[in-house]
C-alpha cells in the first residue's frame, strides 16, 4: 500500500519514536512533584516547550500543550471570547475554516453571538483587504487557517494579522497544516496545532497565547499548563511531538521543493489523463505536499475504494460519501466542483516512482467508476442532432427527473440528454440532492455553458441549464 493521506496524519517520525521511548523510562513521574522523578519529568516538559516554542515563534511561556489540535482550537477560541467579552461578541471566521472552528463559531452563536464569515475565490483564498474589512468595534476575535486542509491554499495570514493588530483584535490562526513546514508569519496572538500532522504521536495539540492578549481559561481549570489545559500532562508524548518537530523543520526546505514538484506534476498531468477533472487551490499559494482534484460523474466514495484496492490511500473532501449528505463546505465556499473530489498529500520522503504509478492507476479507476454509473462519454455532449433539436424546439425545454438520485447521477442524467438540447435551448434538472444545488453551476463552468439558476417545483428543486455552446 502506498500512502497518501498526510494531510490526516504523517506516520510516526523515527525522531518522535526514539524519544517517546526513552521518555517513558524517564517522563512518567508527576512534573509538579519536588522529588527526583518529579524533578526529572519536569526538566523533560520544560526542554520539551522551550523546543517546540522556539519551533512556533513564540516564547515558552506562552505555549502549552492540549489533548489535540481540535482541543487546543476550542480552548483557544472559548478563551479568547471570555477575555473579550466587554470589547463586543463579534467572531470573524473564513467560509474555508477547519470544521473545528466552525463547530465552535455554531456554538458562539447558539449562546448569543455574532458570527461573520468571510468568502473566498475561487483558489480558497480570503481577499486580505476583504478579511480587513470584516473588522469592526465590536470584534472580539478573528480566526484564519495558515493553509486549508482540503485544498492546501496557503492564506494571507501577515496580511490579515497586521489588520488585526492595527484594529486592536485578537488573530487565531490554525497552523495544524502547515506548522510542519515553517513558522507562521505575522503578529498573530493565537496559534494551534496538532503534533499528528508533522509526524508526532497523536494526542498532542499546541496553544500558543502571545503576552498581552485578553485571555479567560474556560471552565475549571488548575495549576497545570498555565490553567489553559488542566490534568496530568502526557510527558513522553509531548517530548515526542518536540522532538520530531524539530527534526522535520530541519529538513522542511529541501523536501518541500522535492515535494513540490511532485505534486505540481500531478496537478499538470490528471486533467489531460482524466478528461472532465478540475483541479481546484491555488497553483503556486500552496502547500508543497497537497493537491486536490475533483472528477466529474464519479462519486468520492466509490472512487477512494477503488484506489484502496489499487494500493493507494487517498482521502477526499467530496459530498457523495458514507459519512455526510451535504458538499464538503469547502469545496461549496470556492465554487468548484465537489462530486469525485480527491486529495493526494504526500508523507516526506515519498519517492516519485509512487506518484507515477498513481497516475498510471488513476484513469482506469476513474473510467472504471464512470462505467458503473453510466456516465456518458464526453463525444455525447457535442452539437445536438438535427432531429433531437427540432424535438426540443417543437416540445419546449427538456426535463430530467433526477428525483431521489444521489450525487453523482442528478449530474450524470443532465449529461446524457445535453446533446439533444440546441444552442439557445434550456434543461432543467428536478432533484432532491442537496449537492446538485452546487455540483450543477459547477458543471455549467467546466462546461462552458450558462446555469440560469433554481425554480420552483412540486417536488424538489428545478436547476435550468441553458446551453451557449
Amino acid at each position: 500500500m502506498v500512502y497518501f493521506d498526510a494531510a490526516s496524519a504523517v506516520p510516526l517520525h523515527p525522531v518522535a519514536r526514539q524519544a517517546l521511548a526513552a521518555a517513558l523510562d524517564e517522563g512518567w513521574a508527576d512534573p509538579a512533584r519536588p522529588h527526583r522523578e518529579g524533578r526529572r519529568a519536569r526538566l523533560l516538559l520544560d526542554a520539551a516547550r522551550e523546543s517546540a516554542a522556539a519551533e512556533v515563534g513564540c516564547r515558552p511561556d506562552e505555549l502549552v500543550f492540549t489533548g489535540s489540535g481540535t482541543r487546543a482550537v476550542h480552548t483557544g477560541m472559548a478563551g479568547a471570547l471570555a477575555g473579550r467579552r466587554r470589547a463586543g461578541d463579534h467572531l470573524i471566521v473564513s467560509a474555508v475554516e477547519h470544521s473545528c472552528v466552525l463547530f465552535a463559531a455554531e456554538k458562539h452563536a447558539a449562546g448569543g453571538g455574532r458570527v461573520e464569515r468571510v468568502p473566498v475565490g475561487r483558489t480558497g483564498a480570503v481577499a486580505a483587504d476583504g478579511f480587513a474589512a470584516a473588522l469592526r468595534g465590536d470584534t472580539a476575535l478573528a480566526c484564519l487557517q495558515s493553509a486549508n486542509h482540503e485544498t492546501g491554499t496557503v492564506q494571507p495570514v501577515a496580511e490579515a494579522a497586521e489588520a488585526c493588530r492595527a484594529a486592536g483584535v485578537p488573530l487565531l490562526v490554525d497552523a495544524a497544516q502547515s506548522l510542519g513546514w515553517g513558522p507562521v508569519p505575522g503578529p498573530w496572538s493565537l496559534l494551534t496545532a496538532s503534533a499528528h500532522k508533522w509526524g508526532g504521536p497523536p494526542g498532542v495539540g499546541l496553544l500558543a497565547v502571545r503576552k498581552g492578549t485578553r485571555f479567560a481559561p474556560p471552565g475549571p481549570s488548575d495549576e497545570r499548563e498555565s490553567g489553559r489545559a488542566p490534568g496530568f500532562e502526557n510527558i513522553p508524548a509531548i517530548v515526542a511531538a518536540a522532538a520530531s518537530l524539530r527534526a522535520v523543520r530541519a529538513a522542511a526546505d529541501a523536501e518541500a521543493a522535492r515535494l513540490r514538484e511532485l505534486t505540481a506534476r500531478i496537478r499538470s498531468r490528471v486533467p489531460s489523463l482524466v478528461p472532465d477533472t478540475e483541479v481546484v487551490g491555488d497553483p503556486e499559494q500552496r502547500l508543497p505536499h497537497l493537491v486536490t482534484f475533483s472528477c466529474l460523474y464519479v462519486d468520492g466514495e466509490t472512487v477512494l475504494h477503488a484506489l484502496d484496492r489499487a494500493g493507494f490511500s487517498v482521502s477526499s473532501g467530496s459530498s457523495c460519501t458514507s459519512s455526510t449528505l451535504t458538499p464538503s463546505h469547502v469545496l461549496v465556499a470556492m465554487g468548484v466542483l465537489s462530486e469525485g473530489n480527491v486529495r493526494v498529500s504526500l508523507p516526506p520522503g515519498t519517492p516519485a516512482e509512487e506518484v507515477e504509478r498513481f497516475l498510471d492507476v488513476l484513469p482506469g479507476v476513474v473510467a472504471g467508476v464512470r462505467g458503473e454509473l453510466g456516465a456518458p462519454a464526453t463525444a455525447t455532449e457535442g452539437t445536438a442532432s438535427a432531429a433531437g433539436a427540432a424535438r426540443v424546439a417543437a416540445e419546449g425545454p427538456l426535463v430530467v427527473d433526477a428525483l431521489g438520485k444521489r450525487c453523482p447521477l442528478p449530474v450524470i442524467e443532465l449529461a446524457k440528454v445535453f446533446a439533444a438540447v440546441p444552442v439557445g435551448g434550456r434543461v432543467a434538472v428536478l432533484a432532491d440532492d442537496e449537492a446538485a444545488r452546487h455540483d450543477i453551476p459547477a458543471w455549467c463552468e467546466m462546461r462552458g455553458q450558462e446555469y440560469v439558476g433554481e425554480e420552483a417545483a412540486e417536488r424538489g428543486v428545478a436547476y435550468v441549464v441553458r446551453r451557449v455552446s
